[in-house]
């Protein structure tokens, strides 16, 4: 039971940074090159397409457990503290727009079909 604490907790805190990133993204002093990490974290974060495939054992969940926490520290570690902090106490109380997430994730699906149909063109 303490392992899926953990790893209920770990989840939670990575939500929490997700958001905190999102909420950075939105501010207009962040730099251009975190705004484009964020994009492409949040964006794999939310993808249904793996860059590892999970049912792979052990080496599928490395991604979800190491790639995306890297990804976030190096972009948190670009964006200048100030919006940092306010980003996190703004994350504590953010409610998340549905209208923009359904507008997000259809743009994700959108990306990754592209990326199918262009894949399939090359080997047809």
């Amino acid at each position: 039971m303490q392992l899926l604490k953990k790893i209920k907790e770990k989840a939670n805190k990575l939500k929490t940074e997700l958001v905190v990133l999102h909420l950075a993204y939105q501010h207009p002093e962040t730099p251009w090159i975190p705004k484009a990490l964020i994009v492409l974290i949040i964006g794999y974060a939310l993808s249904p397409i793996d860059l590892i495939p999970d049912f792979i054992p052990i080496i599928g969940l490395l991604d979800d457990l190491i790639l995306l926490p890297l990804g976030i520290y190096w972009t948190v570690k670009l964006i200048p503290k100030n919006i940092i902090t306010e980003s996190t106490i703004k994350a504590v109380t953010y409610n998340w727009d549905n209208d923009k997430n359904l507008k997000a994730g259809f743009i994700i699906v959108m990306v990754w079909c592209v990326i199918l149909c262009f894949t399939i063109s090359k080997f047809i």
